[in-house]
């Protein structure tokens, strides 16, 4: 009699944590030969988040946070220019093959995209998405750690080439434990997950090939027609992208929001991670060094991804509905690379249980922290981590999430809040929805619901100083005006930003703004003070929130301000580094006497 199928939520959950023990294991030791990745790179937007991150990864190796035995690199993008994950996997490949020459044509590379400086997940911005905390693991885990938690069974199974992925998406599935996921095939190789058609218009799109296997299984090795990107639904349907469930039933959890798909719904596959072999990694080095630079957004899955399978079309290449900032030259560079990549086949690694989650902007990080229970299942995400709160309160269902931190025992942190890295007094009072990053509050205080805080040292002409970030959760920092006569558009913690502007006495002027004269935004406005501790930063920030709330005035004028972008350029890694240090000292200290 043949044993009864684990149920797939539990597989998932099964196989999640096999892996996350055999990263753990791994941690501080130095790996053999084919057991691990032979290079992690990270990108990085420019040479100051370079400096942040290779600083960070010296620490991590330092305290044996990492396997050992394995090459860590960091590789800024070409200076000047936004150049997108396309052009930045270009330029990563570029620097491996002037480290390495020949030698990394037999290497493993995995390649994570971490550049920017996440304005939807500000607390990301100054040290990095891919060294975003997670409540998880002890010391605990950073997205990096996740991600190479994740790709534990990869390495073995591929062949030399490379892995690319982001910093902030995580990817969970089960197979059989007789069945591997090989990356072996030549071209290009890319994991697909089932998800709803809404889902689809958001992400890439998987046009498969037909197959003579009927039978829904939890990996199946397919091959692609055609790669969509960003489609609407009427082009899933017209290009044959669209499956109806017949057989299998099962949580999905991709995007933006958990989503299912039952039985007898339809459903596209979309994408993830792609791997690339070497001989085509060779190709788009030659096309790179022949091409020179380059000046103009790339997208590693629009602009490469499209090129790929019998069915592809020059069409895309003139289809700039997606970009963010339109260059003259990307319709020409993009049909250069369809050019050099058509007729490469992509490969597609279906994996009919899994589950792609997204935690790049405040809603997704708050709901993912705090609200969703299967999450926390198959992560063994824990509300407590890493850190000391003696009351902290036992919910069901949303709770506050405390990551590395130093509470004292009367605070209070309000259900669906995130602190992390910071040190919070008996009379602190946390509302719900909120972020606290970097922060110390020792005062009496009320932290309105639906407020990021998050605090940054700063080096001002040789001097360490602090500034504060704080605005509202749901606050858009990306949207911009082109004058000055346009910022009433722009909306501070749910209020015109000139009626804010009007509380807080601030003239505006030109000298409001900093970057772009053209470009206007929470971003780029003058309002945060520089103050000489930490203490008084969070509390001359909080004060300028609770004006908002109440409606009252406080003068910001005879204060040095700085916006978010001046923030970030005035940064002391060093600094936010010992800090966070400190804390992680204490707590260890701490649970060692229990």
């Amino acid at each position: 009699m043949a044993a009864a199928r684990v149920p797939a939520d539990v597989a998932l959950r099964e196989s999640t944590q096999r892996k996350l023990r055999m990263f753990s294991e791994l941690r501080g030791k130095t790996v053999t030969a084919g057991e691990f990745w032979d290079i992690v790179a990270i990108t990085a937007a420019d040479e100051k988040q370079e400096l942040a991150y290779k600083q960070q990864l010296s620490t991590k190796l330092k305290r044996k946070e990492l396997p050992l035995g394995v090459q860590y690199h960091v590789f800024v993008d070409t200076a000047g220019v936004k150049v997108g994950n396309g052009g930045s996997t270009l330029c990563a490949l570029r620097c491996l093959e002037k480290l390495y020459g020949d030698k990394w044509k037999s290497f493993t590379i995995l390649l994570i995209h971490s550049g920017g400086y996440s304005q939807r997940l500000p607390n990301a911005s100054a040290l990095g998405k891919i060294f975003t905390a997670l409540p998880l693991g002890s010391p605990i885990y950073q997205m990096l750690e996740l991600k190479l938690a994740m790709y534990i069974d990869f390495p073995s199974h591929m062949n030399p080439g490379v892995l690319v992925t982001c910093a902030d998406d995580i990817e969970l599935y089960s197979i059989e434990e007789s069945e591997f996921i090989r990356f072996d095939k030549s071209g290009f190789t890319a994991l697909a997950h089932p998800s709803s058609l809404t889902v689809g218009t958001t992400h890439g799109v998987f046009v498969l090939e037909p197959s003579n296997d009927s039978e829904h299984k939890d990996l199946e090795f397919r091959s692609c027609y055609r790669f969509l990107h960003k489609p609407s639904v009427e082009m899933m349907y017209q290009c044959d992208a669209v499956f109806k469930t017949k057989s299998f039933s099962q949580q999905n959890s991709v995007g933006d929001n958990p989503t299912s798909v039952e039985l007898n719904t339809e459903y596209v596959y979309t994408d993830s991670l792609f791997y690339m072999d070497h001989e085509s990694v060779k190709k788009l080095l030659a096309f790179y060094e022949k091409e020179g630079t380059i000046n103009c957004e790339i997208d590693a899955y629009g602009d490469f991804l499209q090129a790929l399978g019998p069915g592809a079309t020059v069409e895309y290449t003139r289809n700039t509905t997606n970009v963010t900032k339109e260059e003259s030259e990307l319709v020409d560079m993009r049909q250069r690379i369809f050019n050099l990549l058509k007729g490469t086949s992509l490969n597609v690694i279906v994996l009919n249980n899994s589950k792609f989650y997204h935690i790049g902007t405040t809603e997704e990080y708050l709901f993912h922290l705090t609200s969703d229970s299967n999450l926390k299942s198959e992560l063994g995400l824990q509300f407590l981590a890493s850190s000391i709160f003696p009351t902290m309160p036992q919910c069901f269902g949303r709770s506050p999430c405390v990551i590395q931190s130093i509470l004292k025992p009367r605070c209070s942190v309000s259900p669906g809040s995130v602190v992390e890295y910071s040190r919070l007094g008996s009379d602190v009072s946390v509302g719900e929805n909120c972020i606290i990053s970097g922060c110390y509050i020792m005062t009496n205080i009320v932290v309105p619901a639906y407020s990021f805080v998050c605090s940054l040292s700063l080096k001002i002409n040789g001097h360490i100083n602090y500034s504060t970030m704080a605005f509202g959760v749901q606050d858009n920092l990306k949207k911009n005006v082109k004058t000055l006569s346009h910022i009433k558009l722009l909306q501070f913690f749910g209020m015109s930003f000139l009626s804010c502007l009007d509380i807080w006495n601030l003239k505006v002027t030109e000298d409001l703004f900093s970057g772009n004269a053209t470009c206007l935004s929470l971003w780029t406005a003058r309002i945060f003070p520089v103050c000489s501790s930490l203490s008084d930063s969070v509390q001359t920030s909080l004060t300028m929130l609770n004006a908002i709330m109440n409606k009252s005035t406080f003068n910001l004028n005879g204060y040095h301000l700085l916006s978010i972008e001046e923030m970030l350029s005035y940064k002391d890694v060093e600094d936010m580094i010992a800090y966070r240090e400190q804390i992680f000292l204490e707590v260890s200290l701490s649970e060692r006497q229990i």
